[in-house]
């Protein structure tokens, strides 16, 4: 699969958030969209996975840690055929099977119910190290968010997973820069990620998380690391793809107006008409 069909999937992903978050009238767009090229990557060209066969017992996993930017991830699993386009329509509705955090017993394709910050990566450690205990071959990715990375469980995880020499682990970080309340940096100030995780044990790579190429050897050299987790750090721009959203703290969590979203929707389909000319 060719860089323009992932960023083409990625802008379908964007207007899937897009549009089920107009529906829902609310949820999470920003954060969303900063991931759309990361989960594009990753279900499209990196993991092991059967949308016909979604319980599949040799699978590779994913885990949403930052379970509340689920929009894009539902909009890449539609396309990828675990359920139809139009069930992004119905998000967060009562009784609909996309709810505004991912459940695992209720959406195909979902390995882990998510949305209390910092246990995802905590089941990601779990599943794991199942794989090394049944001497399985799948791999494990998980992605979080920057501000997710505030929270104490995050860090006890990471210890877990250098402890157990998991290198079937990858942990991806969305590294938008912006979280519910401000910037990562005035909240907290997490910074230097890269050197926190490397002295938890783990390999680390920097890079931009909306460069297939960079995403594409980040994976490679986390393939090829054994002995000890890998975390990738991904530099990414949060409402990425809308101009009024693009770094903009107020898009974490609120849904387009019908002004708003006739805007979104036209650059979106711009983009993908753009990106399918070159296919």
């Amino acid at each position: 699969m060719t860089n323009a069909q992932l960023k083409a999937l990625a802008a379908k992903a964007r207007l899937g958030a897009v549009i089920g978050t107009y529906h829902a009238k609310s949820g999470h767009p920003g954060g969303s969209l900063s991931a759309a090229d990361i989960f594009a990557y990753l279900y499209f060209k990196e993991m092991n996975v059967d949308p016909k066969n979604p319980d599949w017992a040799d699978r590779d996993r994913f885990v949403l840690s930052k379970g509340h930017c689920c929009p894009s991830l539902y909009a890449i699993l539609a396309q990828k055929g675990y359920f139809e386009w139009d069930e992004l329509l119905k998000l967060r509705h009562v009784g609909a099977m996309l709810q505004g955090h991912p459940d695992m017993k209720g959406t195909p394709g979902i390995d882990m119910s998510s949305g209390s910050l910092g246990q995802g990566i905590s089941a990601a450690c779990g599943m794991a190290l199942a794989a090394k205990m049944d001497n399985k071959d799948y791999r494990v990715y998980t992605v979080l968010g920057d501000g997710e990375c505030e929270e104490g469980q995050v860090w006890e995880a990471a210890m877990f997973a250098a402890h157990n020499n998991l290198d079937n682990l990858v942990v991806i970080v969305d590294q938008n820069g912006l979280q519910i309340d401000g910037t990562v940096e005035e909240v907290a100030g997490i910074e230097p990620l890269d050197k926190k995780f490397e002295s938890f044990g783990f390999e680390v790579e920097k890079i931009d998380g909306h460069n297939f190429d960079e995403i594409s050897a980040a994976l490679a050299k986390a393939k090829a690391t054994k002995g000890k987790p890998f975390a990738i750090l991904a530099k990414t721009v949060k409402g990425k793809g809308v101009s009024f959203m693009e770094n903009q703290v107020g898009w974490h969590g609120k849904a387009c107006n019908d002004k708003e979203l006739e805007i979104a929707v036209n650059e979106l389909e711009a983009q993908i008409a753009e990106l399918e000319a070159e296919i």
